[in-house]
């Protein structure tokens, strides 16, 4: 991967204004694990994953948990562990038709050119810069 087309990648994902807080990037992410939305990728929550990535890449880890046991998809007594976490993401990429994403957000994207970065290589590398942090 270009480090390069990251960086470049990731300030153009930067917006103006956000929420701080690492609580808005869980709930973001817990849409873009289990959202089912037709069968069809939703590309905004994989441009917002890049966003958080670039700008608030702290997220909550147990109100993530709390969230998937809120709609059942986490359950038993064991917490959610980072490498849990690390692996239903892993899964989610790997199962991501990245073209499909792609066309998704591509009219909310004024230059093209940088969507065409996007990957599972890419998104394996975005997700990497995410921090855990367990603030409960």
């Amino acid at each position: 991967m270009d480090i390069l087309c990251l960086n470049i990648a990731l300030s153009f994902a930067a917006r103006e204004t956000a929420e701080h807080a690492p609580q808005p990037f869980a709930g973001k992410m817990h849409a873009l694990l289990f959202r089912k939305w037709k069968n069809r990728v939703k590309g905004r929550d994989w441009y917002d994953l890049v966003w958080y990535a670039a700008n608030h890449p702290q997220l909550n880890l147990a109100h993530l948990e709390q969230r998937m046991r809120q709609t059942g998809h986490w359950t038993g007594d064991q917490t959610l562990s980072p490498a849990a976490f690390r692996e239903l993401l892993s899964e989610g990429i790997d199962r991501l038709d990245v073209d499909q994403a792609r066309r998704d957000v591509a009219p909310f994207v004024q230059d093209q050119g940088l969507l065409a970065i996007w990957s599972r290589d890419f998104f394996l590398d975005v997700v990497g810069r995410i921090q855990l942090v367990d603030e409960k």
